[in-house]
């Protein structure tokens, strides 16, 4: 039994997904990493037993009424854990993105600024004063009524509503009409007012054009319809809806998605007229500060409106009040995110840029005592932000709490107390602990793959950088911080476009299109997920699993059935398990508990009905074959060739660990990339293709980088084409081609800095990306080929 005071947390037992009975012991009150390659389990030591524990020993001192309230995970597999502190998780996760949150919402700068506005604010004279709600566009009282504080308003246009002039209204003049009977009946009822539905739309006089489309009135009229032969229909009371009030009703109150994206089609969102796109009311729009009112403040970068801030007097209310919010700016600015505005949305963030505000956030928290969680925090960050970073974790740390980061760059390895090496492996290959320790330790390990890239004294080896078969010309480029950028981008290479956070590259290489001359066919390789929802899986997305299904149906036994391929479908009524349909999984409804799930009580997981799982090739059934590793169906496919090429590029691209039916909900950004880039691959391609990939080695391991890279020049090799958006310094060292922005981020960047081989680059003035990357490159530089 430990005392107290145990300076350690203590972890017997840990068995959650692929760990093999973990037992470790982590100090307190230090930076500790948790290093590994994808899929060792690293993410399951540190979210999936610490974490997962932690909060639900939280949960336990929580009033049953309370907890249905929470969202809770179930208990980790572990025998058991102590030393264990309370724990706030900041995980790479995407909360559900929506228009109306953004920076100042996440950081909670934006009450700081609205209370600054209400208490201390330039009010018109005579005007009463306003509580702070009333400088939210997310509240009645502060909504612009117009646009309902969205800062937009849907619009239509005759050229919109009616794209070809030529036809008449009976030809189907009026695109943005229901089809079917709805439409035939608009036409009827305008018919019986009087309207010409056989002349072409040019034709029509101008106002009667504009009551047909934008009118408000609802007429209702008898229609007498042309008598069909086969039926008599009789005369009814028709009521005329104009094409706008058709579309504006479709799109805001149908439940239909199909309906709803049609009618969008015939909108154009134009900033309000009323706020001008603030989103705010004209009496909240009167108050200034500073000279500025709240929205113009609210747009400025986060270093500016500091700087605005800064520099204005005012009463002593002000003084206390801009104090506030200059502490808590000073973090976020600190982490390298100055660049962004308090206006700026949450889904035009990047899933690192998310969690550096919450990492701000928790700065200013002053909690102590407490362990903070952290998933790659350094995941798109340059290699200077990366400094910042570590500065920031030791301030956490500094205050009295533990760090632990799972983590795959290098400096922060380095920059660690404790260092937790999990592997040696992927999957079943993986989930054991290799080093504990001193960071300086980890060099002994035999067999950790960390070890060999986080000590790797030699030089990297010289290679000759390919010369460009032609050019790509794009821009001028005005769009977010670029400023009449033109760049060049070499074709038959491999490119790397660099530069520090917010420094305009994701803007840049948007620009490249199917429509530049030389680009013949473009593929981009996002980090989106493959699904939303468990249904979609790796065998699924690959189109491998269409493969699995016959092979099943082309059975002996599957034929005396008569069971065909759809019958191995999990998302088809026939073969799969009714009573979760499909899922797996059915959800159970507890007394003053949230719903939790469960395994389905009939088929156990396994998603399909007793009689579908009687039909086995070679001894297994199709439930089992999805719950095999890439690795093992390689194997157990060998011998069928389209199955085999689809798993085939699967390994290349390093995804050997994860299972065929492993849900897309389960995949990281990285991953999800990495199954995409195999999609690829797996087809015969003609011709060139111009491969874009942002950030690919995101979540990636050094040891699973080399394994991408080898990927990419391959496609190279092939006469292809790669852009990559890229922070890695070993990867941009191993390219042929460097495009860096900066020399900062937001209004501090937009401009090319310096294009041409890495070496080159690496000699550049005035570069954030050169010093960093002249210490990744061998001495001599690279020679041209």
């Amino acid at each position: 039994m430990h005392s107290r005071h145990d300076p350690y947390v203590r972890v017997r037992g840990a068995r959650e997904h692929n760990l093999q009975g973990v037992d470790v012991d982590i100090p307190r009150d230090v930076l500790v990493v948790f290093t590994g390659v994808s899929g060792s389990g690293k993410s399951s030591l540190a979210f999936g037993t610490i974490y997962a524990e932690a909060q639900r020993r939280y949960f336990e001192s929580v009033a049953p009424y309370a907890r249905r309230l929470i969202h809770q995970v179930g208990a980790p597999k572990v025998g058991d854990i102590s030393g264990l502190p309370p724990a706030v998780s900041l995980q790479q996760r995407r909360s559900t993105p929506t228009s109306r949150s953004s920076v100042g919402t996440v950081t909670n700068l934006s009450n700081s600024l609205r209370m600054l506005f209400s208490r201390a604010g330039q009010y018109p004279p005579g005007a009463a004063r306003l509580d702070s709600d009333s400088f939210s566009p997310n509240t009645a009282a502060g909504a612009c009524p117009e646009c309902h504080g969205l800062g937009q308003v849907h619009r239509t246009t005759e050229e919109l509503l009616v794209p070809d002039p030529a036809l008449s209204i009976r030809e189907g003049a009026i695109a943005a009409w229901p089809g079917a009977w709805q439409g035939k009946n608009l036409r009827d009822v305008l018919d019986a007012l009087g309207y010409d539905v056989d002349r072409p739309w040019r034709d029509l006089p101008a106002e009667q054009r504009e009551w047909i489309l934008f009118t408000d009135e609802q007429p209702v009229v008898t229609v007498h319809p042309v008598r069909d032969a086969e039926r008599i229909q009789r005369p009814y009371q028709g009521t005329y809806m104009s094409a706008r009030r058709y579309v504006l009703k479709t799109f805001s109150d149908s439940r239909s998605q199909t309906l709803r994206a049609k009618a969008e089609r015939f909108l154009a969102a134009t900033s309000c007229p009323m706020c001008g796109g603030s989103r705010l009311r004209p009496e909240a729009l009167a108050v200034t500060f500073a000279g500025r009112t709240i929205a113009e403040l609210a747009a400025l970068p986060l270093v500016e409106l500091a700087d605005s801030l800064a520099s204005h007097g005012g009463s002593e209310t002000a003084r206390v009040l801009t104090e506030d919010l200059l502490a808590r700016i000073s973090p976020v600015t600190e982490l390298g995110l100055g660049y962004l505005s308090l206006a700026r949305t949450t889904p035009t963030l990047s899933a690192g840029e998310l969690q550096r505000l919450r990492l701000a956030t928790q700065l200013r928290s002053g909690l102590f005592g407490v362990v903070y969680v952290l998933d790659e925090p350094s995941a798109g960050l340059h290699p200077a932000d990366t400094e910042a970073l570590l500065t920031v974790l030791d301030r956490l740390k500094a205050a009295g709490n533990s760090v632990f980061v799972v983590e795959h760059g290098l400096d922060v390895m380095r920059g660690a107390d404790w260092l937790v090496d999990v592997g040696p492996g992927a999957g079943e290959h993986g989930g054991r602990v290799l080093h504990s320790g001193p960071v300086a330790e980890l060099e002994r390990v035999p067999g950790s793959a960390t070890g060999r890239f986080l000590f790797d004294r030699s030089p990297a080896p010289e290679r000759d950088v390919r010369a460009a078969g032609g050019w790509l010309k794009v821009g001028p480029v005005t769009r977010h911080n670029l400023r009449g950028v033109s760049a060049e981008f070499p074709l038959g290479v491999l490119t790397a476009v660099t530069g520090v956070s917010g420094s305009g590259k994701s803007t840049l290489i948007g620009q490249l299109t199917e429509e530049l001359p030389g680009v013949g066919r473009l593929v981009s390789v996002d980090q989106k997920p493959i699904g939303r929802t468990p249904r979609s899986n790796l065998a699924t997305y690959t189109g491998l699993f269409d493969v699995v299904r016959k092979v099943f149906a082309a059975t002996e036994e599957a034929g005396s059935r008569g069971y065909g391929a759809g019958r191995f479908s999990f998302n088809v009524a026939g073969g799969r398990c009714e009573t979760c349909q499909g899922e797996g999984f059915v959800s159970v409804e507890l007394l003053f508990l949230p719903s939790t799930y469960a395994p389905c009580p009939d088929c156990g997981g396994a998603r399909y009905n007793p009689e579908t799982l009687e039909v086995t090739y070679r001894d297994r059934n199709i439930a089992q074959v999805l719950d095999l590793t890439v690795e093992a169906a390689a194997d157990f496919f060998a011998d069928t060739p389209a199955v085999a090429r689809s798993l085939a590029t699967l390994l290349d691209v390093g995804l050997g660990y994860l299972r065929l039916g492993q849900p897309a909900t389960e995949l990281s950004g990285g991953e999800a990339q990495r199954v995409k880039l195999a999609s690829e691959l797996q087809r015969v391609r003609r011709g060139h293709t111009l491969y874009l990939l942002d950030e690919p080695t995101t979540g990636l391991h050094p040891a699973d980088v080399e394994v991408l890279m080898r990927q990419l020049h391959g496609l190279v090799d092939g006469g292809h084409s790669v852009v990559v958006v890229e922070h890695d310094m070993a990867v941009v060292a191993d390219t042929d081609w460097v495009i860096d922005l900066g020399p900062g981020g937001g209004d501090a960047g937009g401009r090319i800095v310096a294009t041409g081989p890495p070496a080159e680059v690496a000699r550049a003035a005035g570069s954030a990306t050169a010093p960093y990357l002249a210490r990744t490159l061998p001495r001599s530089g690279t020679q041209p080929r």
